[in-house]
């Protein structure tokens, strides 16, 4: 059966979609320093956790995070839930700042295990991926209240809308880790991973101009100098999906195509391409651990045959004789809107290769009371597809033996140092976030929730 899909639409059913697959966000950060904790090699393939494990099918490794700069998690809900015009509430647009992003992303591994053999530790995953950043610049939502008006007239109208900017990456993981130690301090590990392109979209809106003079009350005897409008957008949509086109529609005097919109009639491998996570950990002094890691490096390199592209780098003039096409396109109630952008299908399609999002990870931890206690500090960045992040957690760790750990965290950055967060393991049972949710002005929220057998103690 073929859907349609707009953008915001798209957007929502990855949102709403996390309990299928499964932000700064695919890894558990707090469970960085617990030793029974097999996750973190996620985030460093040297941390060998204490015992082997085989998780569950579809409920190993299940991690799904949104965050934004300006809104709360419920100003977000309320965003798709609304009827399309949440942007005329004051308490939401007093919210926002000059550049608005939103970053989503989810993780699960439907299989993943561990065991060790001889000196080393392997580590197997089968796993999807998904990322969503999207940046939107206020003059949009300047442009959406405005036009709303009930008094709102196009006559003398000068509309400048820019920066925004979308871009979405979901894939499938096959990933294969080893670690083993090289001395009595030094252990090293990494992961290769086979990747599968599912799907990837960028779209970039560098600038929408909307200028026009058309009278409220049309009179035929007004001079035709004086009904004039224009638009000029200067925009590209690039994508790569299997079975994925864009729909059209035609203007009102049928001179022109626009894309109206997204068809996915069959899904499938889009591309193909490879990553490796690298990672150390060095005992510094009895007591003292140091780690690190760079993770996600890699690409995929997207056919040709799986590619969809769309331009519109043009100014277009209306007059007396089709200024109601101008109305059309104008009027537009969608914060991303194909008809408004006058997006036109290329010719050509090309192949494309994509980054993966890289994460510098850099870890110290110091143990006491026979190594029952800790206490750690973790640095993060990540490159991600829009903008660089970084954050620096603390954490206090408890671990009696290697089937029970606790951590709680405290991470200062991308919550603005409104937010804890919290990891238990409990036998088979793991769950943990970097940022509790604290109520509906909580701009960073994530879940992990895994479930496993362990093995025999290593």
């Amino acid at each position: 059966m073929k859907k349609e899909f707009r953008l915001r639409s798209m957007l929502l059913a990855i949102v709403c979609g996390f309990s299928i697959f499964s932000v700064h966000g695919q890894y558990l950060r707090t469970s960085y320093f617990m030793d029974g904790a097999y996750n973190r090699l996620q985030l460093n393939p040297a941390l060998v956790p204490s015992r082997g494990f085989v998780g569950i099918p579809g409920l190993g490794s299940i991690n799904a995070a949104v965050s934004s700069n300006s809104l709360g998690t419920q100003d977000i809900i309320n965003c798709f839930d609304s009827d399309g015009n949440f942007y005329n509430d004051d308490n939401f647009y007093n919210k926002l700042k000059d550049v608005n992003d939103l970053n989503i992303g989810a993780a699960v591994d439907v299989i993943n295990f561990g065991f060790a053999r001889g000196k080393g530790f392997w580590s197997f995953n089968v796993g999807v991926r998904a990322d969503v950043n999207a940046s939107v610049h206020k003059s949009m939502f300047d442009y959406l209240r405005e036009i709303d008006r009930d008094d709102f007239s196009w006559s003398n109208a000068d509309i400048d809308i820019r920066d925004e900017k979308v871009k979405i990456n979901a894939y499938t993981e096959v990933g294969v880790g080893y670690a083993r130690p090289l001395t009595k301090k030094l252990t090293v590990g990494a992961r290769v991973k086979v990747l599968l392109g599912m799907g990837n979209m960028n779209m970039e809106v560098n600038n929408l101009s909307l200028q026009s003079n058309i009278p409220d009350y049309y009179d035929p005897n007004m001079p035709v100098e004086d009904i004039r409008a224009s638009i000029k957008s200067d925009a590209v949509l690039e994508g790569n999906m299997r079975g994925l086109d864009l729909t059209e529609t035609t203007s009102l005097d049928g001179s022109k195509t626009y894309v109206d919109g997204l068809e996915v009639n069959t899904f499938g491998v889009g591309g193909y391409g490879a990553g490796i996570d690298l990672g150390a950990s060095y005992q510094l002094t009895k007591n003292l651990m140091l780690s690190a890691a760079v993770i996600d490096l890699g690409f995929i390199s997207w056919s040709k045959s799986s590619s969809v592209i769309a331009t519109a780098q043009a100014e277009e003039v209306y007059d007396e004789t089709n200024y109601q096409e101008f109305l059309n396109r104008a009027e537009s109630s969608d914060v991303l809107d194909f008809d408004l952008m006058g997006l036109e299908v290329g010719d050509e399609q090309k192949a494309r290769t994509t980054r993966l999002c890289p994460t510098l990870v850099i870890g110290g931890e110091y143990a006491f009371l026979n190594n029952k206690l800790s206490a750690g500090v973790l640095s993060t960045t990540r490159f991600g597809l829009l903008k660089t992040t970084t954050e620096l957690t603390l954490s206090a760790n408890y671990r009696p033996n290697t089937l029970i750990g606790l951590s709680a965290s405290y991470s200062m950055i991308q919550s603005a140092g409104k937010s804890f967060g919290l990891a238990f393991k409990l036998g088979l049972l793991m769950l943990g976030t970097d940022y509790m949710y604290l109520g509906e002005n909580s701009k960073s929220v994530n879940a992990f929730i895994g479930i496993s057998v362990p093995l025999a103690k290593l």
